[in-house]
């Protein structure tokens, strides 16, 4: 009776199309937005890395379910030359792409397929991207375009990579989501047919679930791969995305058994989940940061005592008291502490208001200035509740005399506009994406992230070659004394107030087997099975 309930459940709410499905293995996820389009390498949140990185792409390296260990994907072994710059990658045979309604593939994937995949992002005269113009954010916000010299075809299941420099993070890079293995069969059919466009709305990978189709705001269709290279990972016959940004509507469905898995609980809400029988609630440690970014190209955010000052105004535990309730913890640095090199020794700037409106006098900024404040029209796994900590923000700056007018916009077009620096403070965050320092030091701080995820649009030319010297020694200890020194000229700088690092819940059916929470806080569905 109640596997029946929830198929009635799932037909009424639209989810399963027809009466056949419901012997097949339906897996239905209430996720928190609408992704921008499928083409991973064009962006950087999670909501655009779950809908396609994680279901129908893979990638030539990949990270362990539910850890930081990188282990073989498309490629099958690699090796490294001595000096640190050749990367030699033998490819898995025998790896199909998709065959769907808009694509047949002729053949398995090979070589080609890493070559265009990452030509595309190296080179801005590349035929598609000259057909399809698009920019690679986390490409070149890791200085990656400037340090891959060459990529080659040594054989149909080989590829070699030549760097300028030593990368000790490289396989890492290798198994993000934005180095997801794209087909060149498919990207020439587009290229042909003038459709190039469509790699972004009608994708094709090697991945374990196949794109079906996408109702913007309301759902995404998925067919499990039959013909995937690893058919263990590949439990279910249909996953669905059901799209849902109000948090309560989310648990209210998770609850009625409309959805089996979801994100983002409010907070208030853990302690009735916790207590239903039907659900269990995983946890751990969040692998992140929330913070408010000071664009230092707007006046008077460029003075920085006038950050100093609006850092000092804000009332952090208070904070973290109503938009965390307790499921978070005060953030000092620009990383959270479970990374390795984090500096434990950094101490927070006090919270002192006089002090803040003194520092704002001095800079010259009248009582009444105005400044923007946009804060996300969707919970991340940093920030529950971006709208209610915007304003508590308001509330401290008024008090020491700014006045900061709350602004947003969907998703997608927040982190356009906020990339193109349009906003004066922006609320945002992260979740590390590979276990590197690197992945936070340079990617949110760095010279080369400004136009991508370096929101402050500040260049520190003295932390820019601390990192990157980091970067280029494999040796643990010695980025660490580097880093180390980073981090202390990154709080020096405020061009970031961090704010918290949440305590990651992942609500879900007690039917649902085998899901792990990644740190990276992705949501993969590989290898996960669902039960009477």
């Amino acid at each position: 009776m109640r596997k029946n309930a929830v198929i009635q459940a799932l037909l009424t709410a639209g989810l399963i199309a027809s009466a056949p499905l419901a012997s097949a293995a339906n897996l239905v996820f209430c996720s928190e937005g609408s992704p921008a389009g499928f083409d991973p390498g064009l962006y950087t949140t999670g909501t655009d890395f779950d809908a396609a990185a994680e279901t129908v792409f893979n990638r030539l390296t990949q990270f362990e379910r539910g850890g930081t260990q990188v282990e073989p994907g498309l490629a099958e072994s690699w090796e490294v030359s001595d000096d640190g710059l050749i990367y030699t990658f033998k490819l898995r045979p025998g790896v199909k792409f998709h065959t769907t309604e808009y694509f047949k593939p002729s053949r398995e994937f090979n070589a080609d397929d890493v070559l265009f995949t990452f030509n595309r992002m190296l080179n801005k005269d590349d035929p598609f991207r000259k057909a399809y113009p698009t920019e690679f954010p986390y490409f070149t916000d890791m200085g990656m375009d400037n340090n891959i010299a060459k990529i080659e075809k040594l054989d149909e299941h080989t590829v070699r990579f030549t760097l300028n420099t030593v990368d000790a993070a490289f396989i890492q890079n290798m198994a993000m989501s934005f180095a997801s293995i794209h087909s060149a069969e498919y990207a020439a059919q587009l290229l042909k047919a003038g459709k190039a466009a469509d790699i972004n709305q009608k994708p094709i990978g090697t991945g374990p679930f196949v794109f079906s189709r996408y109702q913007k705001d309301a759902q995404i269709r998925y067919k499990g791969n039959k013909e995937y290279w690893n058919p263990d990972d590949v439990k279910i016959d249909n996953l669905i995305f059901a799209i849902n940004t109000d948090p309560s509507v989310r648990m209210q469905k998770l609850r009625a058994g409309e959805c089996h898995v979801s994100v983002f609980p409010r907070p208030a809400d853990l302690e009735n989940l916790k207590k239903d029988p039907k659900l269990q609630m995983p946890e751990q440690a969040g692998f992140n940061v929330g913070y408010l970014a000071y664009n230092t190209e707007h006046k008077p955010l460029d003075k920085l005592e006038v950050r100093q000052a609006l850092d000092m105004a804000i009332n952090k535990p208070a904070i973290i008291n109503a938009v965390y309730q307790g499921a978070g913890q005060v953030a000092v640095n620009g990383m959270p502490p479970t990374q390795w090199s984090y500096d434990d020794t950094i101490e927070d700037t006090p919270y002192n208001p006089e002090k803040a409106k003194e520092l704002l006098k001095a800079a010259g900024v009248k009582e009444g200035t105005e400044i923007t404040l946009w804060a996300m029209p969707v919970q991340r796994p940093y920030n529950p509740n971006a709208k209610l900590m915007a304003e508590m923000l308001q509330a401290d700056w008024a008090k020491v005399g700014i006045k900061a007018r709350i602004v947003s916009y969907e998703w997608g077009e927040y982190n356009k506009r906020a990339k193109a620096g349009e906003h004066d403070t922006l609320l945002i965050g992260w979740t590390g994406d590979n276990g590197d320092p690197d992945n936070w030091l340079a990617v949110l701080y760095g010279c080369d992230a400004i136009g991508g995820n370096n929101y402050s649009r500040l260049c520190n030319k003295e932390f820019d070659a601390l990192i990157k010297k980091a970067k280029a020694i494999n040796d643990q200890e010695e980025r660490t004394v580097l880093y180390k020194q980073a981090q202390h000229l990154l709080k020096a700088d405020v061009q970031n107030t961090p704010i918290a690092h949440s305590t990651v819940y992942q609500p879900m059916s007690t039917r649902v087997k085998d899901f792990k929470i990644s740190p990276f806080g992705l949501n993969s569905f590989y290898g996960v099975s669902i039960g009477n």
